[in-house]
Formats: C-alpha cells, sequence, structure tokens
C-alpha cells in the first residue's frame, strides 16, 4: 500500500544541518555541535514515527518523486524501520561523543559537516524504494566515507588506506550497477518490492541469477573480506569518532548482523 515521504524527513534534517556545519568549519562551532546531536534526535524520532506508521497501516512503497522510475521512493517495511531506528540511534551516540572528543579540534565544523553528510546517506540507503535510488546512496555513502577518511589529509597512512579503499569500492560500486541493470532489464521496474515479489512467485531469469552473483560480489567487496580487507587496519589515522563509524559499517562477516549500518549487510537483508 502507498506510504508517506515520512522517513525522508530524517536525512533531510541532517543534510540541512550539514550545509549549516560547513559554513563554520573551524574550531569550536558551539552552535554547530548543539544543532548536529539535535538533528540526530529528531532523526530518530522520525524514524519512531515511521516505525508507528509501518505498524498502523502495515508495509509499502511510496510513489517516486521523479522521472519514470528514477527518483525518489520510500520503502518502509520491517526491515527498513529496525535500520531507520540503529542507524539514527548509533548516529546520535557518535555525534554526541564526536562533539567531546573533537572539543578544540581546528577543524571540528568540517567533520561533523561530513558526519552528518554520511548518517543522512546511509538513511536514505536503509528505506530506498527503487535500485537507482539505492545505487546512488550506496555511493554517496562511500565518496562520503572518503572525505572522512582523509580528515587529516597530510598523513600518509591516511593517503595510503584512502586509495586502497577508493579502488574497491569503485569496483563494488561496479558490481552493484550491473546488478542493478540486469534486474531492471530483466524484470522491467526497478522498484524493490515489486522485483523481490516477482522472485518469490518464481519469476526467475537468467539475467536475475547472474544479478544475484554481482550483488554477492559487491557485498563482499563492501563488507572487507579476505583479500580485500587490507586498507581496513590502517583507519587509525582518522579520528576516533570516525573509527567508532567504520567499526559499525565494516565488522568481520561474524559480527555482520549485529552491524545495522554495514551496507553489505543492508544489501543481503534488503535482497534476500
Amino acid at each position: 500500500m502507498p506510504i508517506g515521504t515520512l522517513p525522508l524527513a530524517a536525512p533531510s534534517l541532517l543534510v540541512v544541518v550539514a550545509l549549516f556545519a560547513f559554513i563554520a568549519p573551524g574550531r569550536r562551532p558551539r552552535v554547530v555541535v548543539r544543532l548536529a546531536e539535535a538533528a540526530a534526535i529528531g532523526a530518530f524520532l522520525i524514524a519512531v514515527a515511521s516505525a508507528t506508521l509501518l505498524a498502523t497501516l502495515g508495509p509499502g512503497t511510496s510513489p517516486v518523486i521523479g522521472f519514470a522510475d528514477i527518483g525518489l521512493s520510500v520503502r518502509l517495511d520491517v526491515v527498513s524501520a529496525v535500520m531507520l531506528l540503529l542507524v539514527s540511534f548509533l548516529g546520535w551516540i557518535v555525534l554526541r561523543y564526536a562533539a567531546t572528543y573533537l572539543d578544540g579540534e581546528a577543524r571540528q565544523g568540517a567533520f561533523t559537516g561530513w558526519m552528518l553528510s554520511t548518517l543522512a546517506s546511509v538513511l536514505v540507503l536503509v528505506q530506498a524504494g527503487n535500485l537507482w535510488l539505492f545505487l546512488c546512496a550506496w555511493v554517496a555513502t562511500s565518496l562520503l566515507l572518503h572525505r572522512l577518511l582523509l580528515f587529516y589529509p597530510e598523513r600518509r597512512a591516511a593517503q595510503r588506506a584512502a586509495r586502497k579503499k577508493f579502488v574497491i569500492a569503485r569496483l563494488g560500486d561496479v558490481a552493484l550497477l550491473t546488478a542493478v541493470i540486469l534486474l531492471v532489464q530483466g524484470y522491467g521496474t526497478s522498484d524493490i518490492a515489486s522485483i523481490l515479489e516477482a522472485a518469490r512467485r518464481g519469476d526467475a531469469i537468467t539475467s536475475a541469477r547472474w544479478a544475484g552473483g554481482f550483488l554477492a560480489v559487491a557485498a563482499m567487496l563492501k563488507s572487507a573480506q579476505f583479500p580485500t580487507h587490507g586498507w581496513l587496519t590502517e583507519v587509525m589515522e582518522t579520528p576516533t569518532p570516525f573509527r567508532s563509524q567504520r567499526a559499525k559499517r565494516q565488522p568481520k562477516i561474524s559480527i555482520l548482523k549485529l552491524r545495522g549500518k554495514n551496507q553489505s549487510f543492508v544489501l543481503l537483508t534488503r535482497f534476500s
């Protein structure tokens, strides 16, 4: 059944405050820090309201805001509701910790802006209702994490880790893009719910089987599994709040299901 776009208010709120943070990127931006925490709390409350909407009306996908099947659409179901709650809550914890840990840092405002932007992209990822939005949020999350990884751009270890991650991440993006193209061509739609429903009915096609393989490759690359995990051990050159963010996003496979912000977990759960 159709639903509103209430869940999109959560990332929108974070983006607005992120833009304000980039205007004041310097040391001890008190207003920015307070607004960031308030935005994170607001995002969590929106997630709670979205979960309530799900319990009341049931799962559904909002109409696409855009052209044809390309644009903004929200898929609200148990998976997205749980992810929204986890990401927004953990994001609030990270931002609250960062406010204290980075107090006095010359670019505290900039870090806050990039962190808010990253959280916003993850929130879009977990609620994406169509494949193109999912792909855009996937790539945006990776690029924003790259910016956080280079928060200290003069440090060689950070540069080395960023280069390794960038190459591996782009390979993952290509794998996901290939899967998206195959699924859209095979099922004639980019709506995730429609594709999953067709797959459950047994409407399997050859391109869908290939798409499943590319989805698995994308998940493997994003979860930093051997032998593509080398950069993960070099993130010590980044601020501690970012490392805690990475720990929630790129854990080892044995604890993958415990980390709601892992891209691979979102990918595999959404398309399982």
